[in-house]
């Protein structure tokens, strides 16, 4: 499978009268080709099509989910700031302003592409084009309006303010209100998301080009999602996570773990180029060697022993390595620790680091490194992408969602937990308790953006989560994969405050443009 899914691309923002497109081989190929308006387009399936595509444009923003979001995963006690730099440093420490360069751009980013959604939603009924093509598209404006506001109502609403609704109805405005309630966005997301569930396809009825769409099942994931985060308002919620997890499973597109009982390959596989379609990957950041997410290379050894310009940001914990049950096989597939062997470029190495701060690295993503570089990766080192996709929701994410509804409303999860323990290598557990729910998502999805933060959050954990300091191991001879180490504080105990900090602040600029109010406390 080749990883583009059409041969065109919409460049900037598909506003009121004026889109510039672009014509490529490959989706994220951004380059500009020229500029339409009303008068001209909106005519054709081709028009329709480019439109649908500039709402996937975000997967190549480093600012979005190359490491942009990055940051506020980063919050957790699950890694550490690989480097010096005060903006990150801010928002790790509850005491950004949301004026930080490192994340003041996502906010209006999400309202690009919920304004891109508005526009198709718009303009494409009308058309007198192909009826499949027509219900997809407008599917997927659905999805990922739905989709946008997930993670603006995740990291910005509460119970004190939602984030504003902007919809084709009020897209005109210039001045917006916030809900009383982030409820309000969580019914609109609904609506979205069980509209596109009905206009869009399976993943398996797409052509080779297409792949990476919004599908049906990634509508079903989002509704679980949102009401995971629902249900932290209102118990009611679970039920209807349960609901949506099963329509996953039970949509016909043959969704399950990658299982071959081989523990020791199984997990680790799952985030090989050759699985980025694969029956686990229900929706994720489409990415190649020039264009798509920069997350493995940030993750890379800074400067990358010389052969290749990683970056060397967000090292694991010793509190996540630790955090690990005895003979689990994510644990080596997750975190490379100094004297592991590992290939890079070809060549059979044992790990080292002269950057991290922990003596950790995550392995998570590291296969576009095994081999030569020009089989996977970016030949500009500056602008390190690579072939593979990141996941956004995987089918682990389905099982273990659907297992702690079931566990909130004191029924039995053991039989999703044990599927993905079993994958693992891990025993069967009986009576799965709300504990061994949360040490499987912190297991399973360590450095994704499945977001331990978030998940820390809505359970009520964070403030006791980081209290405590983080720590590492500090080796002698950095060079030496051998070298002895002591276990040193790398980051400080942080002061978290529930009624504040569960949510992000909104940059100014964009409170000042909506004429909205800031989250209370920042």
């Amino acid at each position: 499978m080749n990883l583009r899914f059409n041969k065109y691309m919409v460049v900037a923002l598909l506003s009121l009268n004026i889109g510039v497109l672009s014509c490529s081989k490959n989706f994220t190929d951004l380059t500009p080709q020229g500029s339409i308006t009303d008068a001209n387009y909106w005519k054709t399936e081709t028009d329709a099509i480019f439109a649908a595509n500039g709402l996937y444009q975000h997967f190549s923003d480093d600012n979005m989910f190359g490491r942009g979001l990055f940051w506020y995963v980063n919050a957790s006690d699950d890694m550490v700031t690989g480097r010096t730099d005060a903006g990150s440093a801010a928002v790790r420490n509850f005491t950004a302003t949301g004026q930080e360069s490192r994340v003041n751009s996502m906010y209006k980013k999400f309202y690009e592409i919920v304004q891109r959604a508005n526009t198709i939603l718009t303009k494409v009924p009308p058309m007198e084009i192909g009826e499949e093509t027509k219900q997809r598209v407008l599917g997927e404006a659905y999805f990922m309006r739905g989709y946008a506001y997930f993670y603006l109502a995740q990291y910005y609403g509460d119970q004190r303010a939602g984030v504003p609704i902007v919809t084709e109805e009020n897209m005109l405005e210039t001045r917006f209100s916030r809900p009383g309630h982030v409820n309000e966005n969580f019914v609109q997301m609904e609506k979205d998301l069980l509209k596109a569930a009905e206009l869009l396809p399976l993943l398996t009825t797409y052509g080779a080009d297409d792949l990476g769409r919004a599908n049906k099942d990634a509508a079903y994931a989002y509704l679980a999602k949102m009401n995971l985060q629902w249900a932290r308002y209102d118990a009611s919620k679970w039920l209807e996570v349960v609901k949506y997890c099963d329509m996953v499973t039970n949509s016909g597109s043959g969704r399950k773990l990658i299982d071959t009982d081989n523990p020791s390959a199984d997990f680790a596989s799952v985030f090989y180029v050759e699985n980025n379609y694969s029956s686990e990957y229900i929706f994720s950041v489409v990415s190649n060697r020039t264009r798509g997410s920069i997350l493995p290379g940030v993750l890379f050894e800074n400067t990358g022993y010389g052969l290749y310009n990683g970056w060397g940001y967000f090292h694991p914990s010793l509190e996540l390595y630790n955090s690990f049950e005895t003979g689990d096989h994510r644990k080596k597939a997750t975190i490379l620790e100094f004297n592991d062997p590992f290939t890079l470029f070809g060549e059979e190495r044992r790990y080292f680091s002269s950057n991290s701060q922990t003596g950790f690295q995550f392995n998570k993503y590291m296969q576009p490194f095994r081999t030569p570089k020009d089989q996977h990766l970016n030949p500009n080192g500056d602008y390190p992408t690579s072939d593979l996709n990141i996941p956004l929701v995987r089918y682990a994410d389905i099982l273990l969602m659907k297992a702690e509804a079931l566990i909130e409303q004191g029924q039995n999860g053991d039989a999703e937990i044990n599927q993905v323990r079993n994958r693992a290598g891990l025993p069967a557990i009986q009576g799965a308790t709300l504990a061994d729910l949360k040490r499987e998502r912190r297991s399973e999805f360590a450095a994704e953006y499945t977001d331990r933060h978030s998940d820390l959050v809505r359970w009520g954990d964070a403030k006791a989560a980081y209290e405590k300091a983080a720590t590492g191991r500090q080796y002698a001879v950095k060079n030496d994969p051998t070298s002895a180490f002591t276990i040193v504080e790398v980051w400080p105990a942080r002061n978290f405050d529930p009624s504040i900090h569960h949510v992000w602040p909104i940059p100014p600029q964009d409170l000042s443009n909506a004429g909205i109010a800031q989250n209370e406390g920042w």
